[in-house]
């Protein structure tokens, strides 16, 4: 139950929060009179007031909207003066997401969270794990005869992101993985070399980096994840096609951390196992 403010404190607060509303934005009394257009001595009555008589709602309106900030908070309503679409955008953000190799956008992500824990639901197999073969049979169609140079240009990232003080959760659907052991599907063209390739790379990793790189399956008729990175508690990001949807508020981060902790633990195959269950995909690999 929220506590009733008494009319007076209310009043004080306005005219305090006002005042220092116009000084972090630099603005006269005057300034502001003609932004709401009132005479300054309307002005001066709403600073310099001792009663317990606040403005209409039109004039809180009008200051609100000339400073920039929220009319709620003016009135004691919140402790963010940022307006309700200003905090909606620090909170949310639309980026451009190119069909790139660890494109700079996802990079500077992981070096902001460098030392916490990155938790990753790829749309493929997670770029950092993947062979420079399988890279270059993946991006080749999209990059053409760039694919080397892009590749080449972000070994730097990949490196310092393989490198980095982060630890890594990474949770795949379990039909991926076994789409990928038997050519199919997305993978469909891949030549069985280079899988068995990728194969060996991956049994390597989840056995010599563990328990700082955790790779765990879960079951897609069970439970469903969209692509998405959650950068510790800073940040989580839904990668949508075109873009990423990037979340920063504490609520959603906590949320979509929630979300990825229940595929851990639905997982049909646990970080644990996954040496093993790979060994027996790759025994029964076929071109």
């Amino acid at each position: 139950m929220m506590l009733k403010t008494d009319k007076r404190a209310r009043a004080t607060l306005f005219r305090s929060r006002l005042t220092e509303a116009l000084r972090m934005r630099g603005l006269s009394q005057s300034a502001l009179a003609r932004a709401i257009g009132v005479d300054r001595s309307t002005v001066s009555q709403l600073l310099a007031g001792s009663g317990a008589r606040l403005p209409n709602a039109q004039v809180v309106g009008e200051c609100a909207r000339a400073l920039g900030i929220s009319a709620d908070w003016l009135l004691g309503l919140t402790d963010r003066p940022e307006t309700a679409a200003d905090i909606l955008a620090n909170s949310l953000s639309l980026t451009e997401a190119p069909r790139a190799l660890v494109d700079a956008q996802i990079f500077e992500w992981h070096k902001e969270a460098a030392g916490y824990k990155i938790r990753h639901v790829p749309a493929a197999l997670p770029d950092m794990l993947k062979t420079r073969a399988m890279l270059e049979w993946e991006y080749e169609p999209h990059l053409g005869r760039s694919t080397d140079q892009v590749i080449g240009a972000s070994e730097d990232r990949l490196n310092w992101m393989r490198g980095a003080q982060s630890d890594y959760e990474i949770a795949l659907p379990l039909f991926e993985m076994h789409s990928f052991a038997r050519g199919e599907g997305y993978y469909r063209g891949l030549p069985v070399d280079v899988r068995r390739a990728q194969m060996e790379r991956l049994i390597e990793v989840t056995e010599a980096l563990y328990p700082r790189l955790r790779l765990s399956l879960f079951d897609a008729r069970r439970v469903y994840s969209a692509p998405v990175t959650i950068f510790g508690p800073l940040l989580a990001v839904v990668y949508i096609g075109r873009n990423y949807m990037a979340f920063r508020d504490t609520e959603r981060v906590q949320a979509l951390t929630g979300h990825f902790d229940h595929l851990l633990r639905e997982a049909a195959v646990a970080d644990r196992e996954m040496p093993e269950y790979l060994r027996g995909l790759a025994a029964d690999m076929r071109g």
